[in-house]
Protein backbone atom coordinates (compact mmCIF):
# COMPACT_ATOMS: atom_id res chain seq x y z
CA UNK A 1 0.00 0.00 0.00
CA UNK A 2 1.10 3.45 -0.58
CA UNK A 3 0.39 6.88 1.03
CA UNK A 4 1.84 9.70 -1.06
CA UNK A 5 3.01 12.21 1.73
CA UNK A 6 4.75 15.32 1.45
CA UNK A 7 8.50 15.26 1.71
CA UNK A 8 9.71 16.20 5.34
CA UNK A 9 13.26 18.62 5.35
CA UNK A 10 16.50 17.17 5.36
CA UNK A 11 16.60 16.57 9.28
CA UNK A 12 18.75 19.29 11.52
CA UNK A 13 21.24 16.72 12.33
CA UNK A 14 21.93 15.11 9.14
CA UNK A 15 22.70 18.18 7.61
CA UNK A 16 25.09 19.35 10.72
CA UNK A 17 27.05 16.45 10.05
CA UNK A 18 27.00 16.08 6.35
CA UNK A 19 28.18 19.74 6.19
CA UNK A 20 31.11 19.30 8.64
CA UNK A 21 32.12 15.68 7.11
CA UNK A 22 31.61 17.07 3.13
CA UNK A 23 32.16 20.68 3.35
CA UNK A 24 32.42 21.41 -0.41
CA UNK A 25 29.79 19.19 -0.95
CA UNK A 26 29.92 16.18 -2.87
CA UNK A 27 27.94 14.10 -5.85
CA UNK A 28 24.69 13.47 -3.97
CA UNK A 29 24.49 16.48 -1.20
CA UNK A 30 24.95 18.88 -4.55
CA UNK A 31 21.85 16.87 -6.28
CA UNK A 32 20.07 17.09 -3.25
CA UNK A 33 20.87 21.13 -2.96
CA UNK A 34 20.47 22.07 -6.32
CA UNK A 35 17.68 20.05 -8.04
CA UNK A 36 15.98 18.00 -4.67
CA UNK A 37 14.64 14.83 -4.65
CA UNK A 38 14.04 14.02 -8.47
CA UNK A 39 11.03 12.20 -7.18
CA UNK A 40 8.13 12.06 -5.11
CA UNK A 41 5.65 9.00 -4.12
CA UNK A 42 2.94 10.58 -6.61
CA UNK A 43 5.70 9.27 -9.20
CA UNK A 44 4.88 5.72 -8.42
CA UNK A 45 1.43 5.87 -7.29
CA UNK A 46 -0.49 3.58 -9.65
CA UNK A 47 2.33 0.84 -9.28
CA UNK A 48 1.13 -0.26 -5.48
CA UNK A 49 -2.00 -1.40 -4.15
CA UNK A 50 -4.87 0.66 -2.03
CA UNK A 51 -5.09 -1.64 0.87
CA UNK A 52 -2.10 -3.92 2.50
CA UNK A 53 1.08 -2.75 4.52
CA UNK A 54 2.50 0.31 3.55
CA UNK A 55 5.64 0.67 1.65
CA UNK A 56 8.38 2.31 1.94
CA UNK A 57 8.63 5.64 0.30
CA UNK A 58 8.56 5.04 -3.11
CA UNK A 59 10.08 8.11 -3.91
CA UNK A 60 13.26 7.67 -1.95
CA UNK A 61 13.27 4.08 -3.46
CA UNK A 62 13.67 5.14 -7.25
CA UNK A 63 16.47 7.57 -5.95
CA UNK A 64 18.24 4.07 -4.28
CA UNK A 65 18.00 2.86 -7.80
CA UNK A 66 19.91 6.26 -9.31
CA UNK A 67 22.54 6.43 -6.60
CA UNK A 68 22.73 2.22 -6.95
CA UNK A 69 23.52 2.50 -10.81
CA UNK A 70 26.10 5.48 -10.42
CA UNK A 71 28.16 3.30 -8.13
CA UNK A 72 27.56 0.21 -9.77
CA UNK A 73 26.37 -1.64 -6.37
CA UNK A 74 24.56 -4.71 -6.08
CA UNK A 75 20.92 -4.55 -3.65
CA UNK A 76 22.61 -5.63 -0.81
CA UNK A 77 25.49 -2.78 -1.08
CA UNK A 78 22.91 -0.18 -1.98
CA UNK A 79 20.98 -0.76 1.08
CA UNK A 80 23.94 -1.02 3.43
CA UNK A 81 24.38 2.70 1.93
CA UNK A 82 21.43 3.44 3.16
CA UNK A 83 22.10 2.30 6.49
CA UNK A 84 25.65 3.78 6.52
CA UNK A 85 26.56 6.80 4.35
CA UNK A 86 25.97 10.46 5.25
CA UNK A 87 25.68 11.74 1.93
CA UNK A 88 22.98 8.95 1.36
CA UNK A 89 21.07 10.04 4.11
CA UNK A 90 21.19 13.50 2.95
CA UNK A 91 19.98 12.76 -0.73
CA UNK A 92 17.28 10.49 0.92
CA UNK A 93 16.59 12.93 4.27
CA UNK A 94 16.71 10.69 6.55
CA UNK A 95 18.15 10.88 10.01
CA UNK A 96 21.29 9.30 10.75
CA UNK A 97 20.05 6.83 12.84
CA UNK A 98 17.81 5.58 9.86
CA UNK A 99 18.17 1.72 9.87
CA UNK A 100 16.89 1.67 6.02
CA UNK A 101 15.67 -1.47 4.85
CA UNK A 102 16.09 -4.95 3.74
CA UNK A 103 17.42 -5.37 0.51
CA UNK A 104 14.91 -7.53 -1.27
CA UNK A 105 13.07 -4.22 -1.00
CA UNK A 106 14.89 -3.17 -3.88
CA UNK A 107 14.11 -6.33 -6.35
CA UNK A 108 10.39 -6.04 -5.64
CA UNK A 109 10.43 -2.56 -6.37
CA UNK A 110 12.35 -2.92 -9.59
CA UNK A 111 9.39 -5.88 -10.28
CA UNK A 112 6.80 -2.98 -10.03
CA UNK A 113 8.48 -0.92 -11.83
CA UNK A 114 8.80 -3.22 -14.67
CA UNK A 115 5.21 -5.13 -14.43
CA UNK A 116 3.80 -1.68 -14.42
CA UNK A 117 5.53 -0.65 -17.54
CA UNK A 118 6.99 2.51 -15.84
CA UNK A 119 10.62 2.03 -16.74
CA UNK A 120 10.45 4.98 -19.04
CA UNK A 121 9.06 7.31 -16.04
CA UNK A 122 12.26 6.96 -13.78
CA UNK A 123 14.14 8.42 -16.76
CA UNK A 124 11.68 11.48 -18.15
CA UNK A 125 11.36 12.63 -14.69
CA UNK A 126 14.99 12.74 -14.49
CA UNK A 127 15.55 14.59 -17.69
CA UNK A 128 12.51 16.82 -17.63
CA UNK A 129 14.21 18.51 -14.34
CA UNK A 130 17.89 18.30 -15.66
CA UNK A 131 16.09 20.33 -18.51
CA UNK A 132 14.36 22.63 -16.29
CA UNK A 133 17.19 22.90 -14.20
CA UNK A 134 19.35 23.92 -17.86
CA UNK A 135 21.82 20.84 -17.25
CA UNK A 136 21.02 19.58 -20.60
CA UNK A 137 20.01 21.38 -23.64
CA UNK A 138 17.92 21.33 -26.12
CA UNK A 139 17.84 18.66 -28.81
CA UNK A 140 21.30 17.23 -27.18
CA UNK A 141 22.00 13.43 -27.30
CA UNK A 142 20.32 11.60 -24.09
CA UNK A 143 19.96 7.92 -23.81
CA UNK A 144 16.43 7.54 -23.58
CA UNK A 145 15.98 4.12 -22.65
CA UNK A 146 15.67 3.94 -18.92
CA UNK A 147 15.65 -0.32 -19.01
CA UNK A 148 19.54 -0.73 -18.92
CA UNK A 149 19.92 0.80 -16.21
CA UNK A 150 17.76 -2.12 -14.26
CA UNK A 151 19.65 -4.63 -16.46
CA UNK A 152 22.49 -3.52 -15.26
CA UNK A 153 21.70 -3.84 -11.77
CA UNK A 154 20.16 -7.32 -12.41
CA UNK A 155 23.46 -8.34 -13.58
CA UNK A 156 25.34 -7.61 -10.77
CA UNK A 157 22.74 -9.32 -8.26
CA UNK A 158 22.83 -12.18 -10.19
CA UNK A 159 27.00 -12.09 -10.35
CA UNK A 160 26.53 -12.38 -6.47
CA UNK A 161 23.98 -14.72 -6.37
CA UNK A 162 25.70 -17.48 -8.09
CA UNK A 163 29.17 -16.71 -6.17
CA UNK A 164 27.17 -17.14 -2.46
CA UNK A 165 25.46 -19.75 -4.13
CA UNK A 166 28.94 -21.57 -4.87
CA UNK A 167 30.43 -20.33 -1.02
CA UNK A 168 27.44 -21.79 0.32
CA UNK A 169 27.88 -25.19 -1.27
CA UNK A 170 31.71 -25.19 0.16
CA UNK A 171 31.18 -24.63 3.13
CA UNK A 172 28.54 -26.92 3.21
CA UNK A 173 31.30 -29.87 2.33
CA UNK A 174 33.83 -28.80 4.09
CA UNK A 175 31.89 -29.12 7.24
CA UNK A 176 30.96 -32.47 6.45
CA UNK A 177 34.09 -33.88 4.40
CA UNK A 178 37.30 -30.75 5.16
CA UNK A 179 39.58 -33.53 4.11
CA UNK A 180 38.18 -34.57 1.04
CA UNK A 181 37.78 -31.12 0.03
CA UNK A 182 41.25 -29.76 1.04
CA UNK A 183 42.59 -32.92 -1.05
CA UNK A 184 41.63 -31.43 -4.11
CA UNK A 185 40.56 -27.69 -4.26
CA UNK A 186 42.75 -25.46 -5.89
CA UNK A 187 44.58 -23.04 -3.32
CA UNK A 188 43.16 -20.06 -5.03
CA UNK A 189 39.34 -20.83 -3.90
CA UNK A 190 40.44 -20.18 -0.48
CA UNK A 191 40.94 -16.65 -1.78
CA UNK A 192 37.97 -16.52 -4.04
CA UNK A 193 35.23 -18.06 -2.00
CA UNK A 194 36.61 -17.11 1.75
CA UNK A 195 34.33 -14.85 2.35
CA UNK A 196 31.21 -12.76 0.84
CA UNK A 197 31.09 -11.22 -2.33
CA UNK A 198 29.44 -7.99 -1.01
CA UNK A 199 32.28 -7.73 1.34
CA UNK A 200 34.56 -6.09 -1.63
CA UNK A 201 33.76 -4.16 -4.98
CA UNK A 202 33.19 -6.22 -7.97
CA UNK A 203 35.26 -5.82 -10.82
CA UNK A 204 34.65 -2.74 -13.43
CA UNK A 205 33.35 -3.09 -16.69
CA UNK A 206 31.46 -6.06 -18.62
CA UNK A 207 34.18 -8.06 -19.93
CA UNK A 208 35.95 -7.85 -16.47
CA UNK A 209 32.75 -9.07 -14.78
CA UNK A 210 31.82 -11.59 -17.66
CA UNK A 211 35.08 -13.13 -16.67
CA UNK A 212 34.39 -13.50 -13.14
CA UNK A 213 31.13 -14.86 -13.65
CA UNK A 214 32.78 -17.56 -15.88
CA UNK A 215 35.42 -18.45 -13.50
CA UNK A 216 32.42 -19.23 -11.12
CA UNK A 217 30.43 -21.05 -13.14
CA UNK A 218 34.03 -23.43 -14.40
CA UNK A 219 34.58 -23.57 -10.37
CA UNK A 220 30.77 -24.90 -9.51
CA UNK A 221 30.68 -27.39 -12.21
CA UNK A 222 34.08 -28.75 -11.14
CA UNK A 223 33.04 -29.15 -7.95
CA UNK A 224 29.80 -30.86 -9.07
CA UNK A 225 31.59 -32.92 -11.28
CA UNK A 226 34.10 -33.68 -7.69
CA UNK A 227 30.63 -34.89 -6.12
CA UNK A 228 28.61 -36.60 -8.35
CA UNK A 229 31.36 -38.25 -10.69
CA UNK A 230 34.32 -39.41 -8.86
CA UNK A 231 33.99 -42.63 -7.40
CA UNK A 232 35.77 -41.98 -4.41
CA UNK A 233 33.66 -39.36 -3.41
CA UNK A 234 32.11 -39.74 -0.03
CA UNK A 235 28.30 -40.93 -0.64
CA UNK A 236 27.04 -38.78 1.84
CA UNK A 237 27.96 -34.77 -0.29
CA UNK A 238 25.18 -35.89 -2.72
CA UNK A 239 22.72 -35.65 -0.27
CA UNK A 240 23.83 -31.90 1.36
CA UNK A 241 20.79 -29.11 0.30
CA UNK A 242 23.47 -26.95 -0.48
CA UNK A 243 24.52 -29.11 -3.60
CA UNK A 244 21.43 -29.48 -4.73
CA UNK A 245 20.94 -25.68 -4.45
CA UNK A 246 24.07 -25.85 -6.48
CA UNK A 247 23.21 -27.89 -9.10
CA UNK A 248 20.19 -26.28 -9.80
CA UNK A 249 21.21 -22.74 -10.07
CA UNK A 250 24.17 -23.48 -12.25
CA UNK A 251 21.42 -25.31 -14.64
CA UNK A 252 19.36 -22.23 -14.62
CA UNK A 253 22.48 -19.66 -15.17
CA UNK A 254 24.91 -21.35 -16.80
CA UNK A 255 25.51 -23.81 -20.17
CA UNK A 256 28.45 -25.87 -21.45
CA UNK A 257 29.50 -25.94 -24.70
Amino acid sequence: MIQPQAIDPIPEETVRVARAAFPKGNLYITMRDEIGTLYKDQDFEALFPTLGQPAFSPWRLALVCVMQYIEDMTDRQAADAVRSRIDWKYALCLELTDPGFDFGVLCEFRVRIIKGSAEQKLLDILLKQFKEKGIIKEKGKQRTDSTHVLAAIRNLNRLESVAETLRAALNAVATVAPEWLRSWVPHEWFERYGRALEEYRLPKGVTARYKLAETIGNDGMQLLIAIYEQETTPQLLRQIPAIEILRQTWVHQYYTI
